[in-house]
This record gives structure tokens, sequence and C-alpha cells, in this order.
């Protein structure tokens, strides 16, 4: 017993020391930062009354951050869902279709998307038959589509992951009892799949509210986003890395508090929906 104990641990090292590195010491170099002044001495919360001068940036990358992380969960969930649905190898083709942008590297995929929606790019070129052009680049709008399109594998993979493991038996015994098509979906697929659904929240939402060059390639000046902010203190000429530590402090806290508040839903609604189908 002592021998597999100790080999366990001796397993889990790599992952502690991959903690230790990529996790713990960048939050360590944050809070440092954020808590200190230029000269490396406390400056206890003085480096956070720049967060009122930031307020309405924080507040529209929550909100452009929340709308995507919506229309990801309405486009991902019933693609996952019919994906789920198919035969298993039907499955793996689908989903290494859904996987296959995420293949390619991020700027190229964003640019990608700048050339869709630029004036003269594909998407206006088709509507000119029609006589319509929109102005779609620089816009909020753009900013969106290119979180949807940059993210969106991201809410498909945990929700499916969740599907297919979901018991068709319970289904079928909830049409047996008189549900309808619907309300299995919703009375018993949806709660059993809350798991899923939180992580591809979870996994959206983070890099939708911290992202800074979706908003430089597609929302132009328009769109300035908090991440825009911390790359502007962290790499400008005149470089402030408290003041840089601090708004990334106070994002990572955010983050932090939207997760425990959405998991703590979801426990009480897995409860309840567990209790249901008792």
């Amino acid at each position: 017993m002592k021998k597999n104990s100790f080999m366990k641990q001796l397993a889990s090292m790599p992952y502690y020391v991959w903690a230790i590195i990529f996790i713990i010491v960048p939050i360590g170099y944050v809070l440092y930062y954020a808590f200190t002044d230029s000269e490396g001495k406390f400056a206890g919360l003085d480096n956070f009354a720049i967060i009122e001068h930031y307020a309405s940036t924080f507040s529209l990358s929550i909100m452009l951050a929340f709308i995507a992380t919506v229309v990801c969960l309405l486009i991902g969930y019933p693609l996952a869902l019919a994906i789920s649905r198919t035969k298993p190898t039907t499955q793996k083709i689908l989903i290494m279709l859904v996987m296959l942008p995420m293949w390619i590297n991020f700027i190229i995929r964003t640019d990608s998307i700048a050339i869709l929606l630029e004036k003269n790019g594909l998407l206006n070129s088709l509507l000119g038959n029609f006589g319509v052009s929109l102005e779609l680049m620089d816009t909020r709008f753009a900013v969106i589509v290119g979180m949807v399109y940059d993210f969106l594998p991201y809410m498909v993979l945990p929700i499916y992951s969740v599907l297919t493991k979901l018991d068709v038996k319970l289904v079928e015994a909830a049409t047996d009892l008189g549900c309808n098509s619907i309300q299995a979906l919703t009375k018993v697929i949806m709660p059993l799949s809350l798991a899923g659904v939180v992580s591809g929240v979870t996994m959206v939402f983070v890099p939708c509210v911290s992202t800074f060059y979706i908003s430089q390639r597609l929302g132009g000046a328009n769109t300035y986003l908090i991440g825009d902010a911390i790359e502007a203190r962290m790499l400008s000429i005149s470089a402030d890395y408290n003041k840089g530590a601090t708004l990334s402090f106070v994002l990572m806290i955010l983050i932090v508090v939207s997760t425990l508040i959405m998991n703590h839903y979801t426990d009480d609604d897995e409860s309840v929906a567990a209790g249901g189908i008792m």
C-alpha cells in the first residue's frame, strides 16, 4: 500500500510542478505588483483607485462576453445534442469538424473573420447582389461575431461530452410516462447536462471577457475592452506594471466570483432535477 501511495504521489509530481510554475508563480507576480508601487514598496489599496477610471471598460467587457457566451450556448447546445444523437462514426467526423478551426492559429482565425466582415469582404460582396451594403467592421457586433467564432468549440465539446454519457433509458422512461420530445429535453436532458453547460459557459466567458486581439482587430477604436487596457498598461512605452497588475487582479476576482455563482446555482438545480427524476 505504501509503495502504491508513493507511486501515485510520484506520478502526480509533474502536475504539481506545472501548477507551481504556470499558475501559482504568475498569480504571485500579479499580487506583488498589484499591492506595491513602482519602487517595490507596499502600497496597500492605493493602486485600486484606478478602477473607477475603468468602470465603463469593465462593464463593456462583461456585457460583450455575456452576449457572446449566450450566443455560443444557443448555438452550441443544439449542435452538441444533434451530434450526440448520430452514429459513433459520424460523431467522430462531426467533432473533428468542430475542432478543426482550433488547429488554426488564433490570430489567423480572427483575421479571417475580418476578411469576411470588411466593407469589400465576402459578406458584403454577396449582399451587394441585392443592393445591400453593411458597415460591420469596427463595431461591437463584429467583436461578438469574432468571439463566437473563436470560442464556440469550447462550448460544444464539454456539452457533447456530457450528453454522450447520458443514460438513454432515462429519456425513454420520460417518454413512456407521457413526456413529449420537448418535455423530455427540458425536464430530463437539460438538467442532467448542466455540468457540461457550466463548463462550456466558463470556458467561453473567461477568454471572451479578457480578450484583446479580437477587439483590436474587429472592434477598432470603438471597442476598448479591459484586455486592451491591461495590454496597454503592460506593453506600452510608459509601461505601468503595478496598474496593469491591479486591473488583472480585479478581472481575476470577477471571473472567480462569476464562476462560483454559476457553480452554486448549478448544484442547486442538479439536486432539484435529481429529486424530480427519483
